[in-house]
C-alpha cells in the first residue's frame, strides 16, 4: 500500500469517528438549559453578559457565533449543539493521534504498510476514540452548554498540532506549527486554564525531536519536565495574573495622574506592549535571530488570544442584566480574573483544618468620582506558623463548613496529633494527611471516575462519602468483583436496581488500556512518556492542584476528562498491540486481511459494548427539567416581585428564562452567595 493510499485510508477512518461522535451527541443534546452553570453560560453567551468569574470569554464568543441565527429555546440548542460539535471534533483529534503513536509501534518493512497493518493502525484509532466517545464523562459534557467540551477540543488540537510538527519538524517554516500552538494557548486561557497543563509534554516532545538518536538520563529528564514546568509557570503566575496587573498600575497613573478617563491607561498600556512585540518581531526577523524571533512570536500570540478578556470590561461597562463583580475597570478586572470571591487552597504549604485564624483587612483600588481610591477590600484569614503544615490536603478555609469537615477528619485523624495553641482540633499527623489524600483525593475524588469510565459505574446517585457500597461507585458487572467489593446487591430497591447509570463494561476498556500502555513502553518508551505525562498532568496533578475538600456538592470527574482522553490513547493502542503480537508469533509473517478485519470488529465491540449501556442515561433529548423549574420559580412571583435564591441550580435557570427565553423579565433575582460580590 502506498503512502497516498494509506492516506485515504485514515481520511476515510477521521471522518468515520467525526460522523458517529457528531450522530451521537447532536442526537442527546439536551434541548435547553441544564443545571449547574449550563443556564448561566448560556444566558451570558446569548447577550454578552458577565458571568461568574474568570468570565471565559473565549467560550461566550463562539457560543454567541452559534446564537446569532437563533432566539429564545433555540439559541440554548445552538450553544449545545456547539458543544456536541467540539466534542466531535475532539473525537477526531483523539484518532488522528492514536493514528499517529500506531504508526510509530507498527513500522512497514519496505517503506509501504501492507493492508492488514493498515487496517490495525486505522482501527486502532477508532477503537480509542470511540472508546473516549462513549465514555461516561465526556458524553455528559458533550451535550450540554459548558466549558468543558470546547477545553476538551483545545486540549485536542493542541496535543495534534504538536504531532503535526514532529513530522515537518526538518522543513523550512516547521515552526510556525509551534506558534499555532502558543495562539491557541492564548485563546484557551478564556475557555479554562486545564488547557496549559499540556505545556510540560509539549516541551517533551520538542526535546525529543530535536534529539531523536539521543538517549536521555533520568536527570536529562527531570531537567527537562523543569523547563516545561518553568514555562507553566510563567503563563499560569506571571502572564495571566501580572499582565492584567501591570495594566491596571498603567491605568492608575492614567486616571489619577493625567486626569483621563478609566481603562484609558490599560489600553495605552496593550497597543504599547503589542508594538514592542511586532517591534521586536521584525528586528529578530531581520538580524536572523530565529530563536528569539520565534520566543517572541509565541508570546505575541499568547498576548493577543489572552487579550479576549477585554470583553469583560467591554461588556461590564454596556451594564448588561447579568454582571457579576462589575469587572468594568482594570483594578476590578484583576480580582475579577483571580476569582478571589471563592478563596484559595493551600497547594505545598499551608493551614490544617482546626487552625487558629486571625482577621486581616485586605486594600484595593476601586473607582469612585472618576478616580481610584484605596480602600478597605474584604477581610482574609491570617494564619501563624505553627498551624501550617507541609502538602495540607486536610484544610479548611474557617468558613461554615469547618465543623462538618473536622468530622470527617476524624475519621483518619482518630482524634489525634499534635496540640496547637487556641486551636480547635489537633493537627494531624503527615500520616492522617497522607492517608485522607489517597483514600479520598485520589481514589474517591479520581481513581473511582477513572473506573466509571473504563469498567463500570453503580448508578448516578451522588455520594460524598468514600467506599460508600451503595451510591455513586464504581461496578464492572463481573458478579464474584462487585460482590467482594460492594457486598451482594440482589435485594437492592428498584431506584438502585434499575438505575439507568448502571453501566458494565466488565473490564474490557481498561484491559485494552492496559495492553497498549505495556506495547507502547516496550515499543516506543519515548511515546509512552509522553502520553503518560499528559496522562499524569490532566489527571493526578490537578488532583494534588484542586486540593478538594470533603463534602463536594456534585460529582467532579468533568474536571479529569483530559486524563481519560490520553488512557484512550492506551485503549487504542490496544489493538495495535494484539495485531503485532499475534504477528511476532507468526515469526513475523503478516497477517491476512480477514484475520486483521476480525480482530478489529471484535475490538469495535467494546466501544459498541461502552454505547449501548451508557446511550439511555446520556440521552437528555427530552430533558427540560432546570428551565421548567426556574419557569415555575418566575411566575410563582407575584408583579415585579423580587425572588430570593441561593445556590446555582436556584438561581441560574432563572436567569436563563429570564434573558433568552423572555419569561418574567420584570421580576428581579436576588442570590444571596452572590450579595457581597
Amino acid at each position: 500500500m502506498t503512502q497516498k493510499q494509506f492516506k485515504s485510508w485514515k481520511l476515510i477512518g477521521a471522518v468515520a469517528a467525526f460522523v458517529v461522535s457528531a450522530i451521537t451527541y447532536l442526537s442527546t443534546i439536551e434541548p435547553s438549559a441544564s443545571f449547574w452553570d449550563c443556564g448561566e453560560f448560556i444566558a451570558s453567551s446569548y447577550k454578552l453578559e458577565v458571568g461568574h468569574p474568570p468570565g471565559n470569554p473565549s467560550f461566550k464568543i463562539f457560543a454567541r457565533l452559534f446564537t446569532l441565527f437563533s432566539e429564545g429555546e433555540a439559541a440554548a440548542v445552538a450553544v449545545n449543539a456547539m458543544s456536541a460539535i467540539c466534542s466531535a471534533l475532539t473525537i477526531l483529534f483523539l484518532y488522528l493521534a492514536i493514528v499517529w503513536f500506531a504508526k510509530r509501534l507498527i513500522r512497514p518493512k519496505d517503506e509501504e504498510y501492507t493492508v492488514s497493518q493498515a487496517l490495525a493502525i486505522v482501527g486502532s484509532g477508532l477503537v480509542g476514540a470511540l472508546i473516549y466517545c462513549f465514555s461516561d464523562t465526556f458524553w455528559f459534557s458533550a451535550v450540554e452548554g459548558e466549558v468543558y467540551a470546547m477545553s476538551s477540543l483545545f486540549t485536542a488540537l493542541v496535543f495534534w498540532a504538536m504531532t503535526r510538527w514532529y513530522d515537518v519538524a526538518d522543513e523550512p517554516h516547521a515552526d510556525r506549527w509551534i506558534v499555532l500552538i502558543a495562539f491557541l494557548m492564548g485563546v484557551s486561557i478564556g475557555v479554562h486554564l486545564l488547557n496549559l497543563l499540556c505545556i510540560p509534554a509539549l516541551v517533551f516532545m520538542f526535546y525529543y525531536r530535536k534529539n531523536e538518536d539521543k538517549r536521555f538520563g533520568f536527570w536529562e529528564l527531570v531537567k527537562i519536565f523543569l523547563v516545561g514546568a518553568a514555562i507553566l509557570a510563567i503563563i499560569l503566575f506571571i502572564i495571566v495574573p501580572l499582565f492584567p496587573k501591570a495594566a491596571a498600575y498603567v491605568d492608575l497613573f492614567f486616571v489619577n495622574g493625567l486626569g483621563l478617563p478609566y481603562n484609558s491607561g490599560a489600553a495605552f498600556f496593550l497597543v504599547a506592549v503589542l508594538a514592542l512585540c511586532f517591534w521586536g518581531i521584525i528586528a529578530t526577523h531581520k538580524k536572523q535571530k530565529v530563536f528569539w524571533n520565534t520566543v517572541l512570536l509565541c508570546f505575541t500570540s499568547i498576548i493577543i488570544g489572552f487579550s479576549l478578556f477585554t470583553i469583560d470590561i467591554i461588556r461590564s461597562s454596556a451594564k448588561t442584566p447579568t454582571n457579576e463583580y462589575q469587572p468594568d475597570n482594570a483594578f476590578t478586572l484583576v480580582r475579577y480574573l483571580s476569582r478571589e470571591q471563592y478563596g484559595s487552597s493551600p497547594l505545598l504549604y499551608g493551614q490544617y483544618y482546626g487552625a487558629p485564624w486571625e482577621l486581616k483587612q485586605s486594600k484595593y483600588w476601586a473607582p469612585l468620582d472618576g478616580k481610584y481610591k484605596y480602600v478597605d477590600g474584604p477581610v482574609q484569614a491570617k494564619y501563624n506558623a505553627d498551624a501550617k503544615m507541609l502538602f495540607p490536603r486536610m484544610w479548611s478555609d474557617g468558613g461554615g463548613d469547618s465543623k462538618r469537615f473536622e468530622e470527617f477528619y476524624n475519621f483518619y485523624t482518630k482524634g489525634k496529633g499534635r496540640k496547637v495553641r487556641n486551636a480547635h482540633a489537633p493537627k494531624p499527623t503527615m500520616g492522617a494527611n497522607l492517608a485522607y489524600f489517597f483514600d479520598y483525593q485520589l481514589n474517591w475524588m479520581y481513581w473511582r471516575y477513572f473506573m466509571w469510565n473504563f469498567v463500570g459505574r453503580q448508578n448516578d446517585i451522588h455520594s460524598p462519602t468514600p467506599g460508600d457500597i451503595f451510591y455513586g461507585n464504581w461496578e464492572s458487572g463481573i458478579k464474584f468483583i462487585d460482590e467482594f467489593r460492594l457486598g451482594n446487591q440482589d435485594n437492592a430497591p428498584a431506584l438502585l436496581k434499575e438505575n439507568k447509570a448502571k453501566n458494565h463494561y466488565f473490564f474490557l476498556p481498561l484491559l485494552l488500556g492496559i495492553l497498549g500502555l505495556c506495547f507502547q513502553f516496550i515499543r516506543d518508551k519515548r511515546g509512552s512518556w509522553l502520553t503518560f505525562l499528559m496522562f499524569f498532568m490532566t489527571g493526578i496533578a490537578i488532583v494534588i492542584y484542586l486540593n478538594q475538600p470533603p463534602f463536594q456538592v456534585r460529582e467532579r470527574d468533568y474536571a479529569y476528562a483530559g486524563s481519560f482522553y490520553f488512557f484512550s490513547i492506551w485503549c487504542g493502542l490496544g489493538l495495535a498491540a494484539i495485531y503485532q503480537w499475534i504477528e511476532d508469533a507468526r515469526k513475523g509473517r503478516s497477517l491476512s486481511l480477514p484475520f486483521t478485519a476480525a480482530l478489529t470488529i471484535v475490538c469495535l465491540g467494546v466501544p459498541t459494548l461502552m454505547a449501548a449501556q451508557n446511550w439511555d442515561d446520556h440521552d437528555r433529548s427530552g430533558r427540560k427539567t432546570a428551565a421548567e423549574i426556574g419557569y415555575n420559580y418566575l411566575n410563582s412571583t407575584g408583579p415585579q416581585g423580587i425572588l430570593i435564591t441561593h445556590g446555582d441550580n436556584d438561581t441560574f435557570p432563572l436567569w436563563y428564562d429570564q434573558e433568552v427565553e423572555g419569561v418574567r423579565p420584570d421580576v428581579r433575582v436576588v442570590n444571596t452567595s452572590l450579595l457581597g460580590t
